[in-house]
C-alpha cells in the first residue's frame, strides 16, 4: 500500500485553506477577486476535488497572512503529496471509484451499510468476477473484457489489504448487511457458499464486525439506501459516500455525517449480533451446499 493517499492530502489541504478563509471572514468571491481566478477553482481546491499548485498555496498564504514558515511549509508539503499518484490510479476503475479508494486508503474507520451486495472489502474473488461479468445495458463493444474484469478483481483484492495491514494500523471496518445480500445468489450456489464462508472467516479479525438485519426485523430506515461513513484522523473531515445508478454522492457536511451516523446506529441496533449473524451465514452456506448436491 502507498504510504499516504493523495486524495486525503488534497482534502486535508482544502479543509485547512477553507478554515483560514473563514477565520478571516472572506467569501470565495473575495478570494477569486484577489487571485483573478474562477470561484469554481477555489471551491474545488477547498473540497479536495482539485489539487492546489505550489503557486496557489503561496498566493493563498499571502492573502490570508500566513507568515509562519513552518505553517507555509506544511501547506506546501500537502500540495506536493496531493499531486502524487496512488497505486489505484494504474487500474482502469469506474469513474467514482479512484476517488473513493483514495479516501478509503487512509480512513481510520468505515461504517458500511449494504442492502443487496456483500461489501467490496469482504468479497471473495469469484464473487467479484461474477459482479463484473454481469452484462451492462450497453452495446457489445462497451462490455467489460475478461482482462478488464481480472484487473478490477486484482484492484479490489489489493484494497482488502487494508484489513490486515500493520503500518500504521488495520482499518476498522463495521458493516451492517440486509439479509437479502446473503440470499442473492451472485455467481451461483458454489460462489455464494465460498463467499459466506469467507465472510465468517473475516469476522474473526478483531477490526472487522459484520451484522445482518434479518428479514424478520421488518422495516428499517435504510431500506432503499447503500452508504459508507468514512472517519479520518487530524484535520481531514469525515464524510458519507453513497452510490447507485443515479450516480455517486460525497457528503461531508456535519449535519449529513451526523444524520447517517444516527441511521447506522439504528441499523446496528436492529441487526442480529455478530454471533447470530455468523450462525445465519453458516446455515445459508449449508443450504447452498445442498443446492449443489441436488444439481449434481
Amino acid at each position: 500500500m502507498a504510504e499516504g493517499s493523495p486524495t486525503v492530502r488534497r482534502r486535508e489541504l482544502g479543509a485547512l485553506l477553507r478554515k483560514m478563509r473563514e477565520d478571516r471572514g472572506m467569501s470565495v468571491r473575495q478570494v477569486t477577486e484577489h487571485l483573478l481566478c474562477s470561484p469554481s477553482k477555489v471551491s474545488r481546491i477547498e473540497t479536495g476535488q482539485r489539487g492546489a499548485t505550489l503557486r496557489d498555496v503561496r498566493d493563498l498564504c499571502d492573502l490570508y497572512g500566513v507568515g509562519e514558515a513552518a505553517e507555509r511549509e506544511r501547506l506546501m508539503t500537502l500540495a506536493k503529496e496531493g499531486k502524487q499518484q496512488g497505486w489505484w490510479q494504474s487500474y482502469d476503475l469506474p469513474f467514482a471509484t479512484p476517488m473513493y479508494v483514495g479516501l478509503e486508503a487512509e480512513a481510520l474507520c468505515i461504517k458500511d451499510y449494504d442492502s443487496s451486495v456483500i461489501p467490496g472489502l469482504l468479497q471473495a474473488p469469484d464473487y467479484i468476477r461474477a459482479l463484473h461479468r454481469e452484462p451492462l445495458p450497453e452495446p457489445p463493444d462497451r462490455q467489460p473484457t475478461l482482462e478488464l474484469v481480472e484487473q478490477r478483481v486484482e484492484a479490489r483484492l489489493r484494497r482488502q489489504e487494508l484489513l490486515t495491514r500493520t503500518d500504521p494500523h488495520p482499518l476498522r471496518f463495521w458493516t451492517v448487511l440486509d439479509e437479502a445480500a446473503l440470499h442473492r445468489a451472485i455467481g451461483g450456489p458454489a460462489v455464494m457458499r465460498a463467499q459466506l464462508e469467507l465472510l465468517v472467516e473475516k469476522m474473526q479479525l478483531p477490526n472487522v464486525t459484520v451484522q445482518v438485519i434479518p428479514f424478520s426485523a421488518g422495516a428499517h430506515p435504510a431500506l432503499d439506501s447503500t452508504f459508507n461513513i468514512l472517519e479520518f484522523a487530524g484535520e481531514t473531515p469525515d464524510l458519507v459516500y453513497s452510490e447507485g445508478l443515479a450516480g455517486f454522492i460525497f457528503m461531508e457536511g456535519d449535519a449529513d455525517v451526523a444524520r447517517y451516523t444516527r441511521v447506522f446506529e439504528r441499523l446496528r441496533a436492529k441487526a442480529a449480533t455478530p454471533e447470530e449473524s455468523a450462525a445465519l451465514m453458516l446455515r445459508l452456506s449449508r443450504q447452498y451446499e445442498d443446492a449443489l448436491r441436488a444439481a449434481s
